[in-house]
This record gives C-alpha cells, structure tokens and sequence, in this order.
C-alpha cells in the first residue's frame, strides 16, 4: 500500500494533486507549527503576466500553535469578496474560466473558520473535481507518538497505516534516507513533477503556480494527464 504525508495548503500547485493520486491513502498535517510565509494560507496566481500571492487572513495568535488551532481573521467574509474580485479579473478571458471559477468560489465559501478544516474541505473539492479516490487521513487521528519528529514520525504512520510503499515530493530527497527506511521494512521513493508548459494567454509562462492557474487554462482531460506527468527516484 502506497501513503504520500503532506501538510495542508491553499489551492496547492499541481504536484500536490500528483502525490495524493498516486497513493492509496493520503494523511495531511494537522497537528504540526503553522508557518507563516510557507504555503499553508498563501499561493501565486497570474495577474496581468506576473505571479502574484493571493493570502487567507489568519487571525492574530500565538506563532506557536499548530495549524488546526489557527483560524481565519474576522475579515475573511470582506477579503473573500476581494479575493474572488482578483481571481475574476486576473483570468476572466482564460478558456475555462466559468467552470473553475464556480469551483473556487464554492471552495472559498466554505463555512468553515478553522483555519485547517478550511483547506481540507478546499483539498476534497478539488479531489472531486479531479475524480481522485484516494483516502484522506488527518495526521492527529492516528494514534502514534505525535512527539515523534522527522524519518521517525513518517515511518510510525506508515507502519499504523499498514503502508509498505512512502512516497515523498522530490524535496524531500535530503532529508530521508532510503537505506533507513528499507530497515524498517519500508520503501522510500521520491516524486518529481516533469516539466509542465501550457498556454497562459500570450504572456511568457510562469511555471508552478496554484492548481487555480492549471484549471484556467486546461480541461479536465488535459489535466488528468498531467496528474500522471511525473517520475519517480
């Protein structure tokens, strides 16, 4: 059985939909640090032939809570307004615009104002609309040693979740070890998205950008096919 671990983020780009569709079971963060200026609340989308952040106000707390204990400021309903405004300027004339544009608003108006339940109800949306089966899991409901850090932690989900095969972003080729994790009776592989190059009005392409981007301008189809777009190491 194949598990991918990732932690939650917003409107991911498309090799975050890769991993989830490429394992049997998917478990997303819940219980580690929100970071600020990491991808959990934040992603790029294309205006006017640049990349630029569209942000989930988060409300004022201690920096040291984890991710489902932070929540949305009180002015999300104002800045979600705003939000969508941005997205609907930035690709009304893109070739898939109404379809995706349906999809994200009723991803942004999810109910939800913890900050971790609103990516996870965004995340099975967007699972739905890609036909993904996979099983998601929310890390704290497995009953490890949460304490666990690292390798260590990754490979007490695995062995909890009854998975043989850890499949990882090609980020994380410096941090975990294939050798250790054959030891614990566990293969480690390592996903990397191949190039992805696709129409972006007339503009230079800007590769990477949230999954937002990638609907835009590609039907379901095409991105089916990118989804399948990777290699392993």
């Amino acid at each position: 059985m194949k598990l991918g671990i990732m932690q939650p983020y917003f409107f991911p780009y498309v090799g975050y939909f890769q991993l989830i569709n490429s394992v049997d079971k998917f478990i997303i963060y819940d219980n580690i640090q929100y970071t600020k200026k990491g991808w959990i609340n934040r992603n790029r989308i294309l205006v006017n032939g640049s990349d630029q952040f569209i942000s989930l106000p988060i409300k004022k707390d201690s920096d040291y809570l984890n991710v489902k204990e932070r929540f949305l400021a009180e002015s999300w309903d104002n800045d979600k307004r705003k939000m969508l405004n941005r997205i609907k300027e930035s690709y009304r004339k893109a070739p898939y615009f109404t379809e995706t544009f349906e999809l994200i608003e009723r991803c942004l108006k999810c109910e939800e104002k913890n900050l971790f339940n609103f990516i996870f109800c965004s995340i099975q949306e967007l699972m739905k609309h890609f036909n993904i089966e996979t099983e998601l899991i929310v890390s704290s409901d497995i009953p490890i040693d949460h304490k666990l850090k690292g390798a260590e932690k990754v490979m007490a989900l695995c062995k909890e979740e009854g998975a043989d095969i850890y499949m990882n972003p090609i980020g994380g080729l410096d941090l975990y070890d294939k050798h250790l994790f054959k030891e614990n009776g566990l293969k480690l592989q390592f996903q990397k998205s191949n190039s992805l190059v696709y129409p972006q009005f007339k503009n230079e392409f800007i590769p990477w950008l949230s999954i937002i981007d990638v609907m835009m301008f590609n039907n379901k189809e095409e991105i089916s096919m990118y989804l399948n777009n990777y290699k392993l190491i």
